[in-house]
């Protein structure tokens, strides 16, 4: 068994690869720049932590497995089941028929993070180092052999695993050993979302926990509404290509009334805000493509640094967790991998939510994205998928299980589907949204 593992970033990536690297290595050491809090409080590193954060269906099937009992305590300390059929989806413009099938984690992000921060101390193998900066690799014979942190230390591994997030500095550190840069895959969105807390009025959900709104054609805005613990909801309202929701109340409201559909406007009607608002930018969907270079082994990314997609459509920690998942299986069979066939699978774990990801935000003729014909075909298909899903619950849990990465997006295929989605054109009223309302710019 090799002896020594390093993982750069004690966030949510960081903390699933600690946990999987433990039955293929004796110690693994996590090395983060922050003070980590004891609870679930917002830290630095993790910038997004106050914003709304959604555990898809497949991620918290991973979670279960990593962590058996971790579910018990987050529900002890407040988190919440969320049955689907109290999910509100409006989608590219379309209303979903309720779906039954289905339940997610609903709680905030340092919650979640605290209790798998906590299960991974745990570990007898594992230890994490506060404060500690990473300057640089260490390689030896084209094989990195530890890192470079503050005051000048160096510590040995035998694998160094980063997941230090999308502004890793792994492509500077492999110039610097005389490795090739990867090539990038980026599709500018120019992302920015704003959201606060609020104590709702007890009739403002109508009996939902939570309401998700995509933008449309020629009203890119979107919305969401999360419960979190204390009794307290999360709103948070996204705009692309540098627009942005106000961080004063009654610009929120305002912007609010400017989305899609009325329904978040709605629900903040007469809410209590529990704290300031806050504005997150995300400028691109972008993945490192590690798998079409020669680079050392003995280091893997991770997370975001390996591929960091657009927020809004919460499949982040998702992602990770499938990507600790396949890291599992690779490590199991080969404890040194190649470090292009390592790489390549983790992005193949990844694909569909790349592709989710990619392929809504192309829905908006002003992201830059190659758009040939395939794709073109495809994103027809899914708006229809989508119409279809307005009547059809059984379209409506299909096309959410692809969402939800639990099924791969080839489900969206399958003959007995695809006729039912042509069955469902039949109801097809048209367009539910007719006019997207725009209120003046910057509002």
């Amino acid at each position: 068994m090799p002896a020594h593992a390093v993982v750069l970033g004690a966030g949510m990536a960081g903390l699933l690869a600690a946990r999987v690297l433990t039955e293929t290595f004796d110690h693994v050491t996590v090395l983060d720049r922050d003070t980590l809090p004891d609870g679930a409080e917002p830290r630095r590193g993790v910038p997004q932590g106050p914003f709304p954060h959604a555990l898809l269906p497949r991620g918290r099937q991973i979670l279960d497995d990593l962590f058996p009992d971790l579910v018990d305590g987050l529900l002890r300390d407040g988190a919440m089941e969320g049955p689907v059929e109290r999910f509100r989806f409006l989608l590219a413009g379309v209303r979903f028929a309720r779906v039954t099938e289905g339940a997610s984690l609903l709680s905030s992000r340092p919650l979640l993070e605290a209790h798998v921060r906590a299960a991974v101390r745990a570990l007898p193998a594992v230890t994490i180092v506060e404060r500690c900066a990473v300057l640089g690799l260490v390689a030896e014979d084209g094989r990195v052999t530890g890192v470079e942190v503050d005051a000048g230390r160096t510590i040995t591994a035998d694998l160094v695993v980063d997941a230090s997030g999308r502004n890793s500095r792994a492509d500077v550190w492999l110039r610097a050993l005389g490795f090739p840069e990867p090539p990038v895959d980026s599709v500018r969105v120019d992302v920015a979302y704003t959201c606060g807390r609020f104590r709702l009025r007890d009739d403002a959900m109508d009996g939902d926990q939570v309401v998700l709104m995509s933008g449309v054609p020629g009203n890119s805005r979107s919305g969401a509404v999360f419960p979190v613990e204390g009794g307290e909801y999360v709103v948070g309202l996204g705009g692309t290509l540098g627009e942005s929701a106000p961080t004063d109340p009654d610009g929120f409201h305002r912007y609010a009334a400017t989305l899609p559909f009325p329904d978040v406007a709605e629900v903040l009607a007469g809410a209590e805000p529990c704290g300031p608002l806050r504005t997150m930018r995300f400028p691109d969907n972008r993945r490192r493509r590690l798998e079409r270079v020669d680079g050392p082994r003995g280091l893997i990314l991770v997370g975001d640094a390996l591929c960091a997609v657009n927020p809004v459509y919460g499949q982040g920690m998702t992602m990770a967790a499938l990507q600790a998942e396949e890291l599992r299986r690779t490590l199991a069979h080969d404890p040194d991998p190649q470090p292009r066939r390592v790489h390549r699978r983790l992005l193949q774990a990844t694909a569909a939510g790349w592709d989710n990801t990619v392929g809504a935000d192309s829905a908006d003729p002003r992201v830059d994205v190659d758009r040939g014909r395939a794709a073109a075909v495809i994103g027809r298909w899914v708006a229809r998928v989508q119409r279809a899903a307005g009547h059809d619950p059984v379209v409506a849990h299909a096309f959410l299980q692809v969402t939800g990465l639990v099924d791969p997006p080839q489900a969206l295929l399958r003959p007995a589907f695809v006729a039912r989605v042509l069955r469902a054109d039949r109801h097809d009223t048209g367009p539910q949204v007719a006019a997207p309302a725009r209120a003046a710019s910057g509002t």
